[in-house]
């Protein structure tokens, strides 16, 4: 039986819990906002990944309570950028009102973007490069586009093929030439993962989200986004996803990827549209402007390994980061482990000894929803919202083969 959130209780050797201080060379948060996460074709659709990132940026700037002007370099995840236009972490960061002179650049580590994004932050504050940087992601996967590949050459004769761009450069994998569930099957078959567990994983992610949302322990995140509706302007403030399971035909399902599979459209992550951010700042200058930091990032790191076996990466990546923390496993008191499907948790857990009832505490993207750009950040902002503890985890696969994952420490 896996926990929800409420069962959970965080003891100490004193019952009390001592928070944490920051030196001026260390690289702390000093706020994190995220849009809510809008279903396919959902209630964010009519916005494009950088008018998404915009609203993240300006709450997040707001947050901090720092003067824009001050930031000096934004780093925005964005995986698929067709159609979006050139420079999407430019056109957030200039639709957010910043200065001019922010230099911006857009990265595509695939479902890592937006953790990459505040790996290389800490890069540049922590050596003496930056002072204030801005991170995070952002997709709208309801706007990506359908391709014409052989239309610039010519179709010479017969029947050509649209190509659907959210699948091809999203969610395909270009080395085996398969859909990543099927990676995800692969990953069940090796450990011995049931589709029960599966499904019951999935159905503990919609309840712990519902429970979170209920509870206050993640709406703070979430900054409402105004968008025009039929009959008039309309406000997105919730999570669209983790309301709608029918935990009965969840299980009747039929397999995704596999005829005979465990991996089904329920248990996997769904397709989303959300983008995050957080202002990143050297210590000292936190302290000099009088800023309130949330966490410090004590270490990071990133794993590769053959591309079918992304989904158990972050069982490489994890301890990697926590030995550049300076941190042993068992002093992690949370972990998030994004849901590139049920099993990616369950494997990883698995392989790095884990308590489930310590994973993914406020559900994940099973149940919130999985805007790929975005979600390395945003499991960051969700480990952040675990309040009673200071050590905690975060790492995603990726595409490739690859993980990245980061160790911060609570400030706040």
């Amino acid at each position: 039986m896996i926990a929800t959130r409420s069962n959970l209780k965080r003891a100490t050797a004193t019952g009390l819990r001592t928070l944490s201080s920051f030196k001026d060379t260390d690289v702390v948060v000093v706020s994190f906002a995220r849009t809510p996460i809008g279903k396919i074709q959902g209630g964010l659709s009519s916005k494009t990944a950088p008018q998404l990132g915009s609203i993240a940026i300006t709450e997040a700037i707001n947050r901090a309570g720092i003067n824009k002007d001050l930031i000096e370099e934004a780093i925005l995840g964005n995986v698929v950028s067709a159609g979006v236009g050139q420079a999407p972490a430019r056109q957030a960061v200039l639709g957010a009102g910043m200065k001019l002179d922010t230099v911006c650049t857009t990265i595509n580590k695939v479902c890592a973007s937006g953790m990459k994004s505040l790996m290389f932050s800490a890069l540049h504050i922590s050596g003496g490069y930056r002072q204030a940087m801005l991170a995070g992601g952002m997709e709208s996967m309801s706007n990506i586009p359908y391709y014409l590949m052989q239309a610039r050459t010519g179709y010479r004769l017969g029947n050509g093929n649209l190509i659907d761009g959210l699948i091809h450069d999203g969610l395909w994998d270009a080395y085996y030439n398969m859909h990543m569930g099927n990676c995800g099957e692969w990953c069940a078959s090796k450990f011995n993962i049931s589709r029960e567990e599966q499904d019951e994983f999935a159905i503990t992610s919609y309840k712990r989200a519902a429970e979170a949302w209920a509870n206050g322990s993640i709406a703070g995140e979430v900054v409402p986004v105004v968008v025009e509706g039929k009959k008039g302007k309309v406000t997105v403030d919730k999570d669209e996803e983790f309301t709608t399971i029918q935990e009965d035909k969840l299980k009747t399902l039929r397999p995704a990827f596999k005829k005979d599979g465990t991996v089904t459209a329920a248990n996997s992550p769904k397709v989303n549209d959300g983008a995050a951010a957080m202002v990143v700042t050297s210590g000292k200058f936190a302290r000099d402007h009088n800023l309130k930091p949330l966490f410090k990032i004590r270490g990071f790191s990133d794993a590769a390994r053959d591309p079918v076996e992304f989904t158990i990466a972050p069982s490489d990546a994890v301890p990697r980061a926590a030995k550049h923390a300076g941190v042993s496993m068992s002093d992690i008191e949370y972990h998030e482990i994004n849901e590139a499907f049920s099993v990616v948790a369950l494997a990883n857990a698995k392989l790095m000894n884990l308590d489930l009832n310590r994973v993914n505490v406020h559900g994940g993207a099973v149940a919130l929803g999985h805007p790929i750009g975005c979600s390395g950040a945003r499991i960051v902002g969700s480990l952040y919202s675990a309040k009673d503890a200071t050590i905690g985890a975060a790492a995603i696969c990726n595409g490739g083969g690859e993980a990245s994952a980061i160790v911060i420490e609570r400030l706040n």
